[in-house]
């Protein structure tokens, strides 16, 4: 008998010692859990280390990331992170966790990125936060977390993003927000119950890429002038607070558009269309109100004000009118340096937008190698003079140029892109290639109106088209009050005129092009959802020797997005991004191909079936759509790769799995084996012809 007691004695130590502590911890993280479903069925004790377990990944035998997103796990979370010393990255995302966050799980003091966003956690955010001095990543979001932020929060000096949107956070903003995490590129607090005055210091925050959101809270007072000392490309949303005052009038805020500063009543000033009042009037005078003796001192005082009023009212306005008298002349005198044009880059700009050389509008007949505004279709009504002194807004800003929306006083709302730099084109060269581009008719493709061409300026004049682009409709946008997910009919009527278009580019206009650069953001959408894919031809026109013909990624900069705008940017960094939507082949060839097209239609196809991002985060890397839909469909159902949105139009179930048959054969890494764009489109026609 003694002895059969030794022998399971032993087997008992030799079991419990055969998995390390940092497994051990793991596992008392899965028995919190009310359901570890089947993901965690491979975590067991029998191990002698975790590494293979789904969701951990180890470097050198230890556990350096946990990331479990999107897997429906439940329970409070129990997690002590300092029993895994090396652990630099948690992603719990999109499970239904609830409860407080324990003050062990900030003991790990490795931690870099932490992402929680999704759940049902509530409480306060424990003050031990302060302890992850080396976090970058702090994503909170779509919580129920109250209470304030903790100051202690702004130890983590090395944060590079602060994601605390679609809580219940109170209270003011800690002090010292923009002085100690000025390595901040990324700061989101909208739809909380934050108070108190927008701190001045946030100005300081010279890193932020992308969108600074305090929208839907109730900060009030006046908006801080120092804002103004933010990179041009941070989009910054105001909307739906207390503020009062009005809006600093700097180009930072005025090339916001009028939605940045939406649902704060008290505001005044532009780019909102509420004038701020002037100085409100004395009271009228009245005797039985001042003592005696100090009436006809008062008086004086009245009097001297009302002429020191006027004399400085007269000499304000001289001042101005000098001022106009000068700009003019001096256009009109050809004294302006360098050049022939001076682009006005104002949010609202109400004024002549170009300087000419030329000593008057009427003599450019004679200098048309100077300045050239070539109308390319009949609807084209206006002149030259009814262009240059309409509204125009500032839509976004690219490597390629700028973007206005320009609303003519009589007649129609125009899109104009100022070509960034035309190289050293001459004017017939450029002429012959944006006249071919101007034959371009297709319902599918934006039409371009008219150009206008100088040695150091050139112009596209493009139809508006006013219902947003297919990056914000699949995805919305950050700050959106209402997101209305697509229907499976509407994205694959959308698909059909983007295949349409593209067919016709490649097959049917004179010189067979090819786009080069599709995505999203450059299909935009008609007041029917009736697709337009436009940017087409740029390369062409900003690029002039033969072998810088290979296709020029339009590296956009999110920079003063006008919200709603079909030509908004869209506020990411976006060339990991653009990467992802670009053929394999594409680094490896110097000419572009038709096939190319075919795959970045490929990927959006996937993004509208999915709806997921072109880059999708698998715990501390990032995988391509492409990839991550290829691996999927051997492992998962096709329920899993589904945008979540679609559940109500599972009786199209055939017509999904087609189409993701036909996104997959666009992806195809050999570019022999992937369909023309005319097969595509007449496939579209026959899976879904009701549509």
């Amino acid at each position: 008998m003694l002895p059969l007691i030794a022998l399971f004695i032993f087997h008992c130590v030799a079991l419990a010692a055969s998995l390390n502590d940092e497994g051990l911890a793991l596992l008392s993280f899965k028995q919190s859990l009310w359901n570890s479903t089947v993901y965690l069925d491979n975590w067991i004790s029998s191990d002698i280390h975790p590494c293979s377990w789904y969701g951990v990944g180890c470097k050198e035998g230890r556990v350096i990331f946990l990331s479990i997103p999107d897997k429906r796990l439940s329970g409070f979370l129990y997690l002590d992170t300092g029993k895994l010393a090396s652990l630099r990255h948690l992603n719990l995302k999109n499970n239904d966790f609830y409860g407080s966050l324990p003050a062990e799980l900030f003991s790990g003091t490795g931690l870099k990125s932490l992402v929680l966003a999704g759940n049902s956690f509530s409480g306060r955010v424990p003050n031990e936060m302060g302890n992850l001095k080396d976090l970058r990543i702090l994503d909170l979001s779509q919580n129920s977390f109250n209470g304030s932020v903790p100051p202690t929060l702004l130890q983590c000096r090395k944060l590079r993003q602060l994601l605390l949107s679609r809580n219940s956070f109170t209270g003011f903003l800690p002090d010292g927000l923009g002085t100690n995490l000025v390595m901040l590129q990324k700061l989101d607090l909208s739809f909380n119950n934050f108070s108190g005055f927008i701190p001045s210091d946030l100005g300081n925050l010279s890193s932020l890429q992308g969108t600074l959101d305090l929208s839907h809270n109730l900060f009030n007072g006046s908006i801080p002038a120092s804002l103004a000392n933010l990179p041009g490309s941070v989009y910054i949303n105001l909307s739906y607070n207390n503020l009062s005052g009005a809006i600093p009038q700097n180009d930072v805020l005025l090339n916001l558009g009028p939605t940045a500063f939406l649902g704060n009543p008290l505001l005044c000033g532009l780019p909102l269309k509420t004038p701020c009042p002037s100085n409100p009037k004395p009271l009228p005078y009245q005797p039985n109100q001042l003592p005696t003796g100090n009436r006809s001192g008062r008086s004086r005082a009245f009097v001297i004000a009302i002429v020191g009023s006027t004399v400085l009212g007269f000499g304000l306005i001289s001042v101005l009118f000098s001022y106009w008298y000068r700009k003019v002349y001096v256009c009109r005198k050809g004294k302006r340096v360098e050049g022939s044009i001076c682009f006005e880059e104002k949010s609202i700009v109400r004024k002549e937008m170009f300087c000419f050389r030329t000593d008057d509008l009427e003599s450019l007949s004679e200098n048309m190698e100077q300045y050239i505004f070539v109308p390319l279709d009949s609807r084209v009504k206006f002149d030259l003079e009814q262009l240059l002194k309409a509204s125009a807004f500032l839509l976004g800003k690219s490597r390629i140029g700028i973007v206005y929306k320009v609303v003519l006083e009589k007649g129609p709302t125009v899109a104009v892109r100022r070509l960034e730099d035309g190289g050293s084109q001459s004017y017939r060269e450029f002429q012959t290639e944006v006249e071919a581009i101007g034959k371009i008719r297709h319902p599918n493709i934006v039409g371009l109106l008219a150009y206008c061409w100088c040695v150091n300026e050139k112009l596209l004049i493009y139809d508006y088209i006013n219902n947003g682009d297919l990056a914000t409709a699949i995805h919305g946008r950050t700050g959106m009050i209402y997101f209305k997910p697509l229907s499976w009919s509407t994205r694959l009527r959308i698909m059909k005129g983007v295949a349409k278009g593209l067919a016709f580019l490649h097959e049917f206009s004179p010189k067979k092009y090819v786009h080069g650069n599709l995505k999203p953001s450059n299909i935009l959408l008609g007041e029917n959802m009736e697709p337009r894919i436009s940017d087409f031809g740029l390369n062409r026109l900003t690029y002039t020797t033969e072998e810088s013909l290979t296709v020029h990624l339009d590296q956009m900069t999110s920079s003063t997005p006008h919200q709603g705008s079909p030509y908004a940017l869209t506020p990411t960094n976006s060339s990991p991004i653009m990467r992802y939507y670009e053929a394999p082949e594409a680094s490896r060839a110097s000419k572009p191909s038709q096939k190319w097209d075919v795959y970045s239609f490929g990927v959006i196809l996937l993004e509208i079936i999915s709806g997921k991002s072109p880059i999708i985060q698998t715990g501390s890397s990032e995988m391509g759509l492409v990839q991550w839909t290829q691996l999927s469909t051997e492992v998962k159902p096709i329920s899993d790769i589904l945008d979540p949105f679609l559940v109500h139009d599972l009786e199209k179930r055939d017509e999904m799995v087609a189409l993701l048959k036909i996104a997959l054969a666009c992806v195809h890494m050999s570019p022999d084996k992937r369909p023309a764009m005319r097969i595509v489109s007449d496939t579209l026609e026959k899976l879904a012809s009701f549509a």
